[in-house]
């Protein structure tokens, strides 16, 4: 059963392969004996590429493109089979959300949340992964061949619990409202997937989500992490490398007969 689960040989590409999780991504698959296009929204320098991925620059190349501009995507694409071939596996990764950080408004009420924000986050999470799966899926199909694992979020299948976010409004004197359209970018990717999983299923090319909880980072406040982990079983959030192996067993041939999966990977968030 070993080799069911190699990668070896295959051509990755990591949509928002540079940002936290995506680096994870990427590193693995190169690890593993893939050849990995990261595509990303910003050149990098063959040195920055070093030090990012120490031993693992000859299995890995950066292709500039954004999810949001389709034109970008066909060229890069196009690059990436003159060097490489058509890709095997693509890992739809990048993703945006409203930064807790952010000016009140990016995290203001329903009632009054700006439209700019809900176009922003629903153009990068949503129809970003719908333009790659036409530039790129449609590759693989006419190839008859390939793993497309679009990356969603505990939020696209249950609401965010705003009691998680109530100690900002007592902290800080202003509410704090985790905003809709995070949550409705990562829910449209359960029924893309299901859609694409059926529409290419003849095809040979399998598409599947995954949808992760919470990642061990230093970003978030004291209050939240108290409040979050007293609603994980495990009672602990992921470190980052905990997702890399459902990855690669969807791009994998150990997952040969999964199409149109919604694979949750939280600690057991959702199942209390």
């Amino acid at each position: 059963m070993t080799d069911k689960f190699s990668v070896k040989d295959k051509i990755a590409i990591v949509t928002g392969g540079l940002g936290q999780l995506g680096t994870q991504f990427s590193a693995s698959l190169a690890q593993a004996g893939a050849k990995v296009a990261i595509y990303s929204r910003r050149a990098i320098s063959p040195e920055q590429l070093a030090e990012k991925f120490p031993g693992l620059t000859d299995n890995i190349r950066v292709y500039v493109a954004s999810v949001t501009d389709k034109e970008s995507l066909e060229k890069a694409t196009e690059q990436l089979i003159a060097d490489w071939g058509v890709p095997h596996i693509l890992v739809n990764n990048a993703g945006i959300d409203s930064k807790p950080s952010g000016s009140a408004d990016q995290n203001s009420p329903f009632e009054v949340y700006p439209k700019k924000y809900w176009d922003e986050i629903i153009d990068t999470n949503l129809t970003g992964v719908m333009l790659c799966c036409q530039v790129i899926g449609s590759k693989m199909a006419e190839a008859e061949r390939g793993s497309i694992i679009n990356v969603g979020s505990i939020y696209g299948i249950v609401s965010p619990n705003q009691a998680l976010y109530s100690y900002r409004e007592e902290r800080d004197g202003v509410p704090f409202i985790k905003a809709v359209s995070y949550a409705a970018s990562k829910s449209g990717l359960v029924n893309l997937t299901r859609y694409l999983g059926t529409y290419w299923g003849q095809k040979n090319v399998r598409v599947n989500l995954i949808s992760f909880g919470g990642v061990k980072t230093a970003n978030f406040d004291k209050e939240f992490i108290d409040a979050f982990l007293a609603r994980v079983p495990m009672n602990r959030q992921a470190a980052v490398d905990e997702y890399n192996g459902v990855i690669q067993f969807l791009a994998s041939d150990a997952s040969s007969y999964m199409t149109g999966s919604n694979v949750v990977v939280d600690g057991g968030f959702t199942a209390w």
